[in-house]
């Protein structure tokens, strides 16, 4: 049975990938995002056969919050602590209808016997990760370099699901969007 790599985001407006993609150079040691992949997760599914992604779908659409503005603002790393291993640009801050829309997706996807990874929710967009050849003096000048970062605030409107190909042997992996679904109360 064919199976597809899912996850629940928001899509990012061209103008925010082009913010975004400003920033996207100039450090070694980084396996950049291409630009048309920069999204924000809500919740990563994994693989899923056809008939649970209809009912997952069903489920989502049933998902009520109303539009909201997010910002895009500040760079930081993942973990805080320790080998850095993520170069993100944060997303929202503590938004509550950002939150409210995260919860409702969970929510939609346990209707659907779903098993869903526990973790707090820290909005972000995923920059690049890093390889072990970044040089920690080097991230550091970067992060102050660009200690300010902002990208036009957006209009939520929508969320997607998305598919994944998962990359593989050095390569990006390529998102699709499934299905949009509105925002509205």
């Amino acid at each position: 049975m064919m199976t597809s790599r899912l996850f629940v985001g928001i899509a990012l407006p061209e103008a925010v990938r082009r913010d975004l993609a400003g920033v996207l150079e100039g450090l070694e040691g980084v396996r950049w995002s291409p630009p048309e992949n920069l999204h924000l997760t809500l919740r990563y599914i994994g693989e899923t056969e056809p008939e649970r992604q209809e009912r997952m779908e069903e489920a989502l659409g049933r998902v009520r919050v109303e539009p909201f503005v997010l910002p895009v603002e500040g760079l930081g790393l993942f973990p805080s602590r320790g080998a850095a291993k993520v170069l993100w640009a944060g997303l929202g801050g503590a938004h509550t209808r950002l939150f409210q829309l995260r919860k409702q997706v969970d929510e939609a996807l346990l209707t659907v016997d779903l098993t869903l990874e526990v973790r707090s929710f820290q909005p972000h967009v995923t920059l690049g990760r890093l390889t072990e050849t970044h040089e920690r003096k080097a991230l550091e000048r970067f992060l102050r370099r660009h200690a300010d970062f902002e990208a036009a605030p957006f209009r939520v409107a929508e969320f997607q699901l998305f598919s994944s190909d998962g990359g593989g042997a050095g390569r990006a992996p390529r998102y699709r969007v499934l299905r949009n679904f509105a925002l509205e109360k």
